[in-house]
């Protein structure tokens, strides 16, 4: 695994250069991000708003229970600002676009496209990399700030609907209890983690070496790796800004 990560490492910097290069064009960033941002938006939604739901659920009853319903909004806030919005958007986009990436970059190589790449003179880690890092990296925040809205949505609904609090006094708890640094460090989250997954990712794919049955067993690794990854992006972030 470290062995791994210092590959990601040089990768991502390879990518970079290439970027400041000025090589890096605007269509193939769009494209990117069209298939791994506006394409994972639904699952994303749908997963966080789901997770919230779930858990404003199970705390209704325990607030009023202790009289502190007022709270349930700020409640839900931080945890979903913090912590389930950007974790839960990022892992469905790792199982869905991070592995399509890895399938993508690891059949290009079986097939020695990648070989052809460099006939060309073409750096294949520049060309194939650093559009999807640039997409994911400008696509992702912008996903779980949506999914942070929903997944408030979702709680607010759920909590109207067993408890009876009213929209605005849940409302007016989530004003009370979040504030920008918790948006800011959201959306760092966000940007790091679509870095993560393109890297890791691509890196597992173009790591391929064989057939089509490895293409299959590396993209499987790559969305293990990229799990692991994440949530130990996921904890330091969280040890340096709030501990």
């Amino acid at each position: 695994m470290i062995n791994f990560i210092g590959q990601c490492i040089q990768n991502l910097i390879i990518a970079l250069k290439y970027t400041f290069e000025g090589r890096v064009k605007f269509s193939s960033v769009i494209s990117n991000a069209a298939s791994i941002g506006y394409d994972s938006l639904p699952i994303a939604l749908a997963i966080v708003f789901i997770a919230a739901v779930v858990i404003s659920l199970q705390i209704s009853k325990q607030f009023l229970m202790s009289g502190g319903e007022s709270y349930v909004g700020g409640f839900m806030a931080i945890a979903l600002i913090r912590e389930l919005a950007p974790g839960f958007a990022a892992l469905a986009i790792s199982a869905r676009a991070g592995t399509a990436v890895s399938a993508e970059i690891a059949n290009m190589k079986v097939t020695s496209q990648v070989d052809a790449m460099k006939t060309l003179k073409v750096n294949p880690i520049g060309y194939y990399f650093a559009p999807r890092i640039i997409a994911a990296a400008f696509t992702i925040p912008s996903i779980v700030i949506l999914a942070e809205l929903f997944g408030i949505i979702g709680g607010m609904a759920v909590s109207y609907l067993t408890i009876g609090l009213h929209p605005a006094r849940y409302m007016n708890s989530v004003w009370l209890w979040i504030n920008m640094k918790d948006i800011y460090v959201s959306i760092l989250k966000g940007f790091i983690f679509g870095i993560i997954i393109t890297t890791v990712c691509a890196t597992q794919g173009y790591n391929t070496e064989g057939g089509a049955k490895n293409v299959g067993i590396s993209t499987t690794e790559a969305a293990i790796k990229a799990t692991v990854i994440l949530l130990s992006a996921d904890l330091i972030i969280a040890l340096l800004f709030y501990f």
